[in-house]
């Protein structure tokens, strides 16, 4: 079965491939009209940091860290486990799609913000959830409310550097993201095994907290076009 796991999502990896492979090429013209940073590079590397502090975070609250406390902490089951993180998985992927209503609404910076805050003061409170229904629901909100920013950052980042910046705009605030992302679980694992009380999750879930502050602070006054 494991096995069977592994190999579909071999076969995803091949069908999003082929997807990709499908879109209209660029005009020639537009191509060489790239270029690196120019007057936005300031406001990308200020992005990319805050970014960076995000992604730090989220490591310490990946699945399988969760996952791994819930089975110490209420003793639940693996297959109680799959369910639950398949559905909000699910939810979470789902959410998405209101992130541009709501972006239309309150704006792209509010939309990363106000669903992130409360997205991740659920995910310190269930450290101090009594039971297993009390985790699972706050954990539920979170799903629910977290992705909510994914759509609304890139579009932010494509919006506030020139058209000829974008795809370096893109390459400096992914790549500093996946390396922030990639320190943390080490950290996080080492805390679950000397300590009973789930840090992790109070660490990242204020270190992203941390961040919603930072970006509204420092970007609430930096309107894309379609804001202003």
């Amino acid at each position: 079965m494991l096995e069977a796991a592994f190999a579909l999502y071999g076969l995803i990896g091949i069908a999003a491939f082929l997807l990709y492979r499908q879109l209209p090429k660029e005009a020639a013209e537009v191509t060489a009209q790239r270029t690196g940073l120019g007057p936005s590079r300031k406001r990308v590397f200020q992005l990319a940091a805050l970014f960076s502090l995000d992604s730090f975070g989220g490591g310490f609250l990946v699945q399988s860290l969760l996952a791994l406390w819930l089975f110490h902490r209420f003793d639940m089951s693996l297959a109680t486990a799959g369910v639950f993180f398949f559905w909000t998985g699910l939810l979470g992927a789902a959410s998405q799609f209101l992130a541009g209503r709501i972006a239309g609404r309150i704006g792209l910076i509010n939309t990363m913000v106000f669903t992130h805050v409360p997205a991740n003061l659920c995910v310190m409170a269930a450290a101090f959830a009594p039971t297993l229904p009390i985790a699972l629901g706050l954990l539920i909100v979170r799903a629910a409310l977290s992705s909510m920013d994914v759509p609304a950052r890139t579009s932010y980042v494509m919006a506030v550097v020139t058209p000829p910046e974008r795809a370096a705009a893109a390459g400096i605030t992914n790549v500093p993201r996946s390396l922030a992302a990639a320190l943390s679980p080490a950290l996080a694992g080492a805390l679950f095994t000397v300590f009973v009380f789930p840090w992790p999750l109070l660490i990242g879930g204020g270190l992203k907290v941390a961040y919603d502050v930072l970006l509204l602070n420092q970007f609430r006054h930096v309107k894309p076009p379609e804001e202003l």
